[in-house]
Order: C-alpha cells, then sequence, then structure tokens
C-alpha cells in the first residue's frame, strides 16, 4: 500500500482530521443535498447501487435530516473531497455500527463517473479504514458488492477486502437477478498492509 503522507494545508489553512492520498473526509453539509440528488439521479453512478428511481431534492432533504441525527451513533456518514480543491467527488460511509461486537458495513459512491478511476475512491477506503479500525476500534468493517461490478471488487480486493461469501440471487435488476458477494477486512489485515510510521 502506499505511504499515508500527511495532507498539507493550503496556506495557513486547516489540515484535514480524516484523509489519504489525494482525498479527504467530512461531514454533509445542507448545501451538498442538490449535489447528492444530481449524483443520485446519473444511472451510470446508480447502476451498481440498489437505488432503483431517481431521489427528489425533498426526499434527499429528508434523508439528510435523518443523517444528521443518526451521525456518530449508528452511522458514519462523510462527502469525499479532494484534498487539490475541496471539490466533492462523492459519499462513503459506515452504517450498522455494531460496537459490542466491533463491526461496521461499508457504503462508497464516486459520484460523478469522470472522476472515477483516478485512484479516489482507493484513498477514501483507506482513510475510511483508519478511522474505523483506528479511532472506532472496529474488528471489522464488511461490505456488499454486485456479481456485475467486477471492478469495484477488484479496488476492495487491493485494499484488503476477503470475500466471506455470495447471497445468491440478492439483487433483480434489468430483468435479471444477480449475486451479492460479502466482503469484509479485518483490523489484523488493515494493520498488517498499512505503512508504518
Amino acid at each position: 500500500m502506499p505511504a499515508t503522507r500527511s495532507p498539507e494545508p493550503a496556506g495557513d489553512g486547516p489540515v484535514p482530521m480524516l484523509a489519504h492520498g489525494s482525498v479527504y473526509l467530512r461531514p454533509a453539509e445542507r448545501d451538498d443535498v442538490p449535489t447528492f440528488v444530481r449524483w443520485l439521479g446519473d444511472a451510470r453512478t446508480t447502476q451498481t447501487l440498489a437505488i432503483f428511481s431517481p431521489l427528489s431534492l425533498a426526499l434527499e432533504e429528508g434523508w439528510f435530516e435523518r443523517i444528521v441525527q443518526r451521525q456518530g451513533n449508528d452511522v458514519w456518514h462523510f462527502v469525499i473531497c479532494r484534498l487539490a480543491d475541496g471539490r466533492p467527488i462523492g459519499v462513503i460511509d459506515l452504517h450498522d455500527l455494531d460496537l459490542v461486537n466491533g463491526s461496521a458495513g461499508l457504503g462508497i459512491v464516486i459520484g460523478d463517473p469522470a472522476d472515477t478511476n483516478q485512484g479516489h475512491g482507493s484513498d477514501a477506503l483507506r482513510a475510511l479504514l483508519a478511522f474505523g479500525f483506528g479511532q472506532l476500534r472496529l474488528e471489522r468493517i464488511w461490505l456488499d458488492v454486485y456479481d456485475f461490478n467486477g471492478r469495484a471488487r477488484h479496488v476492495y480486493q487491493r485494499v484488503g477486502f476477503v470475500e466471506e461469501g455470495v447471497l445468491r440471487h440478492a439483487l433483480f435488476r434489468d430483468g435479471a437477478f444477480h449475486d451479492d458477494h460479502r466482503m469484509a477486512i479485518l483490523r489484523a489485515e488493515w494493520a498488517a498492509g498499512r505503512p508504518q510510521p
């Protein structure tokens, strides 16, 4: 894995708390909601998600209110931003937090297809894994990826996720059933793959 570089502030600006490589993570703001609606109205973005219809601004505002109330309880939701210019490029979260058993699910979306294949997703994953394992003291972080999303499965494997099983025919999309692959990474696997100070 590439070394985690300490983000450099622009001028006298703040140093992001959660960052890796080319990106940093910040909480969502109300001003982000129209951007989320635009991203989730694009079939190229939602084709690998369990979203079946466009979301309205009103629906997304309701979701935002619920996330604000839940942040830090059973979910940690962040906007992925480029370190170079602060532009939001996606979202990432830890959900279904189970602090008794030390586990959480992970979800990630790069919003604009033009921002894919640039390493931003891998960097965001590494930033969130460092938060989950380093700050929240989780033992296991899992995610689901559909069988037709081979590119994402490759990224997850490169970051350290291991396939644990398959939920057969768990998703109906475009006239066919598709398998859902459950992948996870354990704290020890993450620690073994991260650069040492």
